[in-house]
């Protein structure tokens, strides 16, 4: 059956691709972790995540080549065996590229896709409309998700071209980077496509917004899904004060991750602070990240690592762990 926006509620988990121990040399010639990427998606799905998508900026699209990227989502849909949907991201430079490779992952298992435009020169609205009518009409019926980050497709989708995608049947959720349009944007479509915000930003908007606001995107489910899927049974159940008591502690979990508070400088290197964030977290071993993108600058590590010791306090609140986060490091402290 496809899968319509009706369908989009919960948590949407952008997970990594876990990586073998050569994976930061050149002639490494398979880099994919089956076992860990198993181990991940078992994890993430029995948490009770509900919506699987794979290899965006941090799960290292650019950085794998076709064959491991086709191996890595099989992987990933035959593990998910059908308990949740799996939307394979499928960002390439050019739509050819993108329609080939979308194919054949749809092929392997996806459900459907999570979708980038090309970087190499940046698209105005007329070009983002184009692009995804164009990957529609290639394949009818196949859900989309369409990749909104203005940093790494070099400008915001802005809200007229929304309403323009929010026309186009196949296309039912967006993946936000937030600010101050995540609202407006979010109002222009309505009900026709899903605005994702990420999930600390969830909370105040689907308090405003309830039957809008019914699903977020975490890149931290391999991190602490427990906290997240907490999160998301708060919003059902419209339970707004346990929502902001969760939400400030998401924020708490994720802040020192921005060197000095700072998107751009965090984009910079998001795929190596991804890396030592997981790897902090220690719910899996993501192993090293992948050529070109192995240098980190020093400074920027240790709040990788605080935000990796963050969410793992947070995966022990929330799921089999028996305490809290201790109130000396708790957000409610600042500390």
């Amino acid at each position: 059956m496809r899968l319509t926006v009706d369908d989009f509620v919960g948590v949407a988990g952008i997970v990594p691709t876990p990586a073998t121990d050569d994976a930061g040399q050149w002639n490494a010639r398979q880099t994919v972790a089956y076992d860990e990427t198993r181990k991940m998606i078992d994890l993430v799905v029995d948490a009770g995540v509900d919506i699987l998508m794979t290899t965006g900026t941090f799960g290292e699209c650019a950085t794998l080549t076709w064959p491991e990227l086709r191996g890595f989502v099989e992987c990933v849909a035959q593990t998910a065996a059908r308990r949740v949907p799996v939307f394979a991201g499928v960002t390439t430079l050019n739509t050819r590229d993108t329609i080939e490779r979308a194919r054949e992952l749809l092929r392997v298992g996806a459900d459907g896709l999570f979708v980038g435009r090309p970087m190499w020169l940046a698209l105005d609205d007329a070009g983002i409309v184009r692009y995804y009518r164009d990957i529609a009409q290639a394949l009818p019926r196949v859900p989309l998700v369409v990749y909104d980050n203005h940093i790494a497709f070099k400008g915001k989708i802005s809200a007229e071209a929304y309403l323009e995608l929010a026309r186009i049947p196949e296309i039912i959720a967006t993946k936000h980077m937030g600010g101050a349009a995540l609202e407006s944007d979010m109002l222009a479509v309505g009900r026709s496509m899903r605005v994702l915000p990420l999930a600390p930003e969830w909370g105040p908007i689907a308090e405003r917004h309830p039957e809008l606001a019914r699903a977020c995107w975490s890149g931290g489910v391999a991190c602490a899904p427990a906290a997240l899927v907490a999160v998301a049974r708060a919003v059902a159940a419209r339970n707004w004060p346990q929502v902001r008591e969760i939400t400030e502690k998401l924020r708490w979990a994720e802040a020192p991750m921005f060197p000095g508070g700072d998107l751009t400088r965090f984009m910079d290197y998001s795929i190596q602070i991804g890396h030592v964030r997981f790897k902090a977290a220690g719910l899996i071993d993501p192993g090293p990240p992948r050529p070109p993108y192995l240098e980190v600058p020093a400074e920027y590590v240790p709040g990788a690592e605080e935000c990796g010791r963050r969410w793992a306090q947070l995966q022990e609140e929330f799921g089999t762990g028996s305490g809290p986060v201790s109130p000396s490091r708790s957000p409610a402290t600042g500390a």
